[in-house]
């Protein structure tokens, strides 16, 4: 396979098995630690409007889904890139950190676990992902 290609191909494999890490470990989150009362995790304006109620323990899960996300987003990209792994293990992070800014600005969260999430879930994890891959 051209390498290239095979690099195109990382990146996508890359988004697509993260994005599913992350949305399977979201989806599950309401059993692991029960959202405040009312709170609608499929609505956007639901969980804004909510988010005052939230405690640091709804924070987790959703650090771990982009955590995990971001990881194994990194390594399948890294792992199928044919040279200059660590490149193609940051586009995942850097993919992933522009959706968790979007996601951020968009819910409203408060300061310091949007800080948590965008300092810790994304870069670091694709440079782990380069590491064991």
């Amino acid at each position: 396979m051209n390498s290239k290609l095979q690099n195109i191909l990382g990146i996508i494999l890359g988004i697509i098995i993260g994005s599913m890490v992350n949305m399977s470990i979201v989806s599950i989150s309401g059993s692991l630690i029960p959202l405040p009362a009312g709170v609608n995790p499929e609505d956007v304006k639901s969980i804004r409007e909510n988010i005052h109620m939230f405690q640091s323990k709804h924070y987790v899960i959703p650090f771990l889904a982009h955590a995990l996300g971001t990881l194994s987003g990194a390594i399948i990209a890294a792992k199928i890139a044919t040279s200059r792994k660590s490149t193609y293990a940051n586009i995942i992070g850097l993919f992933f950190l522009v959706g968790g800014i979007s996601a951020a600005a968009m819910i409203g969260t408060p300061n310091l676990p949007t800080i948590v999430d965008l300092v810790f879930a994304y870069l670091p994890m694709a440079w782990i992902a380069y590491k064991l891959s």
